[in-house]
């Protein structure tokens, strides 16, 4: 009996000590990959599982969305390079310049990065495979390229969009799934699962990190900066796999070696493919120019950013029956990336010694001799504070260095403001961020002047230049200038402020100022508004000065130290004076003096709004202005009492709903008081319709002399080739460009903005100057992008155009913006112009 209990004993207690059998994702999911949608928590949960049960794998949450879903990434390397993971992170970080001294180690660093867009699922799936498999005690080869290759895997970058597609689809999927493309299965609801909670396309957002998603991440990218780095995608699913090399146009910061090495990584990926006879394309679709997806952003930060793209996305389903009538399952996908994201590992690990010296050497060209012509970029100290303090703000967030240079000096360069080489004055008060410096060719794509399109048929936008972006003063200088002393950001005192003075008075010039007024709307503190300059007290103010009268605000409680702490919070220079009497300009009590009621915004959400442009918005309010609205879905707008709402904003979309009845009732709310914004293509339901202003050409003859034109060109290209067809359209196209605008500063739109707007045009829409109402903004005389590519056509069509227009109906107006203010929610300046819509016109 002894012997038998402690047998028992013996075998309870090995059991006890011995390392479980590390499960497949089969094993512990209870089904097998691509036979459902795994929920994110759960993919959560397994990776959590595999960092418990190995020795060399490490789990990190590094932020969460906005629906409060963790975001993880995994380390995973060899025992003996795990043991020394700081050493080998901090050695690349010296590779790239980042930190001093020389790196000891010679270990490679790959990221593969999965699921940006949610519903282009079958990478989070693949993820979960690809862990396996790395840690896999049986699988040697993996084994033999983790001796000199650390994998980083971030297993879905947007977690709220992934649940949306995979709660859709676990709902709505037939048991067992159907292949028809007609089967509701395939087909999401609006906004479907592509973007993140605030309807944001992740994938445009690396540079701009306008997402708190995008933030988390780059603060960890930065900290490792990989030599390889895969964004996994999902395109239409009858195309077959795209991967590397991209097609043209590189920038041409891109070195000789990033293109070499995407090339061989292709031809590894080819060699599985082809054994599989799988299909799949290179050199097509697919560029590396515009710098804030998942692989441009990587390659100008010295890495070898990839694209890889597999059929079927949101209509891919479990199964869909493709237009050669064969299947393409979820199974199928995730293999694929699946595949692509080892073969990735092992040609990187194959080439480990080359790929460091080469990000070595691509790092000391960034430090020693970059190649861009400019070499120092000026921000003129005399710009708004706020302007230049977001910017630089935005800056650290990428690690780029600036300051203000030690001396001051006369030299030549590039002024942004007119878009000449001449004498640039540079002062001990600009900012300067010169290319000297790790993230040197990501900065040469953000600020340089004119940029190189090697080819116009491009995917994305082809101009963001931080300089418009922001609406800054500055030079770019073919010459170096070092930083004498770290950036002073100028300091607001208040302290000598009255303290019970008969107005306070704010001046209005940025965002932050409007971030101020909408602040205290919030807290119910009646202000005003001058229509025109002023002067008091010796001080002058330009129209948009926000006043803020102790008449009217006896209801407030401790109304001074709440417009105070107002201030101070929002870092606002107060002003005040003891009279309403002026030395120049309009008194207070003047009808002149607009009364800036807190206006109840309404905003149309839902089927035939552009998800990404409401999502634009309802961001813009919320995260930004803090200000509340109310979103109204499209599909019960006919019922709403717009009564209730002073503002009504109509994003981009494709609208059906605007038939004569809603138009009529629309246009009699607006001539009743309320203020209609309608923006970029939405414009077209109302151009042309009874009771609006907005038409495509101002008069009869501007129409036959545009009709004219646009023959003459039509009859020119006639007899163009079939094979130059894609070329043909090019003369049609605008992706996206700059354009300088004039504007009429006197009108409440443009408050707070400089005589000239650049706006971000991403549409071909014209439309004629109103003959009855404001053209605020306008295209004047020949149209060229200052920066970007446009089809010679589009000029053509944009010469003397409406760009910012209101028209005045009855007690209300209607705003026109034909182009979005808020694209991306990264065109800093568009924002102020779309804010005045909201709170200054119409007062």
């Amino acid at each position: 009996m002894k012997r038998i209990i402690l047998l028992v004993l013996t075998l309870i207690s090995v059991g006890a000590w011995a390392q479980p059998a590390l499960q497949s994702p089969a094993e512990f999911l209870g089904y097998e990959l691509g036979s459902r949608f795994t929920r994110h928590h759960r993919v959560v949960e397994y990776f959590k599982y595999v960092d418990d049960l190995s020795a060399n794998v490490k789990v990190t949450q590094y932020g969460e969305t906005n629906e409060l879903r963790p975001l993880i990434y995994a380390v995973i390397a060899s025992p003996e390079n795990f043991a020394n993971l700081e050493q080998i992170r901090q050695d690349n970080l010296k590779r790239a310049g980042v930190l001093e001294g020389t790196p000891s180690g010679k270990v490679a660093i790959v990221w593969l990065s999965y699921n940006v867009h949610g519903n282009e699922a079958s990478s989070l799936e693949a993820s979960m495979k690809t862990l396996y498999e790395l840690v896999n005690p049986a699988n040697a080869k993996t084994k033999e390229w983790l001796k000199n290759t650390v994998v980083i895997m971030d297993p879905c970058i947007n977690p709220d969009g992934r649940d949306r597609y995979a709660n859709f689809y676990n709902q709505y999927g037939n048991m067992p799934y159907n292949s028809s493309g007609d089967a509701k299965e395939h087909r999401e609801p609006w906004p479907g699962g592509r973007a993140n909670h605030y309807l944001f396309d992740l994938n445009r957002d690396w540079a701009w990190l306008t997402q708190k998603e995008s933030r988390a991440r780059i603060k960890i990218y930065n900290e490792w900066l990989p030599h390889v780095h895969v964004d996994f995608h999902e395109q239409g699913y009858n195309n077959p796999y795209y991967f590397a090399p991209a097609v043209e146009p590189y920038h041409e910061v891109i070195s000789s070696w990033q293109r070499e090495f995407q090339t061989m990584i292709g031809k590894n990926h080819a060699k599985y493919f082809d054994e599989q006879g799988w299909l799949y394309f290179t050199k097509e679709a697919f560029d590396l120019y515009y710098p804030s997806y998942g692989d441009t952003y990587p390659t100008y930060s010295g890495a070898i950013g990839m694209t890889y793209e597999q059929g079927g996305g949101g209509f891919g389903g479990l199964s869909i029956t493709t237009r050669e009538g064969d299947p393409l399952t979820l199974k199928d996908r995730l293999t694929h990336h699946h595949t692509t994201g080892l073969s990735t590992i092992e040609i990187t690990s194959q080439n480990a010694t080359r790929v460091l010296d080469e990000f070595e050497k691509y790092a000391k060209e960034n430090l020693n001799n970059p190649a861009s012509p400019y070499k120092t970029y000026v921000i003129k100290g005399d710009n708004n504070a706020d302007k230049i303090n977001r910017l630089t703000k935005w800056l650290d967030s990428h690690s780029i260095k600036y300051g203000h240079p030690a001396a001051g000096k006369v030299t030549r360069g590039f002024d942004y403001q007119t878009q000449t080489t001449g004498t640039a004055n540079v002062s001990t008060e600009d900012v300067i961020i010169n290319i000297y410096q790790p993230k040197s060719r990501f900065i040469t794509t953000l600020f340089e002047p004119v940029s190189k399109l090697s080819d116009s048929a491009t995917y994305d936008i082809t101009a963001w230049n931080l300089m418009y972006n922001y609406d800054l003063k500055g030079y770019a200088l073919n010459e170096r200038i070092n930083v004498g002393k770290a950036y002073q950001p100028k300091a607001v005192d208040n302290s000598a402020t009255a303290a019970k003075p008969y107005a306070y008075i704010f001046k209005y010039e940025s965002l932050r100022d409007v971030e101020f007024l909408a602040a205290l709307l919030s807290k119910n503190i009646k202000v005003r508004a001058a229509e025109k300059a002023f002067t008091v007290a010796g001080q002058s103010f330009e129209p948009g000065t926000l006043i803020v009268t102790r008449r009217n605000n006896e209801s407030v409680d401790d109304f001074d130290n709440v417009v105070k702490k107002l201030a101070t919070e929002k870092e606002r220079k107060i002003f005040t004076t003891t009279t309403g009497f002026v030395d120049r300009g309009k008194d207070f009590g003047s009808s002149s003096i607009m009364y800036l009621k807190a206006p109840a915004v309404a905003v149309l959400i839902g089927e035939q709004t552009s998800s990404l442009n409401a999502g634009e918005i309802w961001h813009f309010f919320e995260e930004q202005l803090h200000y509340p609205i109310t979103q109204i879905g499209t599909e019960y707008f006919s019922s709403i009492d717009l009564n209730k709402y002073e503002v009504l904003v109509v994003p981009e979309g494709r609208y059906r709903m605007f038939d004569e009845g809603t138009l009529d009732r629309v246009s009699s709310w607006v001539s009743g008081g309320g203020r209609l914004i309608v923006i970029a293509n939405a414009l077209t339901s109302f151009a042309e319709k009874k009771g609006f202003a907005l038409k495509a050409f101002a008069n009869e003859e501007e129409k036959k002399e545009a009709e004219k034109k646009e023959k003459e060109a039509r009859e020119k290209e006639a007899l163009v080739r079939y094979e130059e067809a894609d070329r043909k359209q090019l003369s049609d196209a605008i992706s996206g460009a700059i354009y300088k605008v004039t504007l009429d500063r006197s009108h409440p739109l443009a408050f707070g903005m400089k005589e000239f707007y650049y706006t971000l045009k991403t549409n071909e829409l014209r439309y004629g100057y109103l003959q009855n109402g404001w053209n605020v903004g306008v295209i004047k005389g020949n149209a060229k992008p200052v920066q970007g590519f446009a089809g010679y056509r589009v000029n053509k069509k944009m010469s003397n155009s409406l760009v910012l227009g209101v028209e005045q109906k009855g007690q209300g107006n209607v705003v026109y913006f034909v182009d979005n203010p808020l694209f991306r929610n990264f065109w800093e300046s568009g924002k102020m112009i779309f804010s005045n819509a909201v709170f200054m016109v119409g007062r």
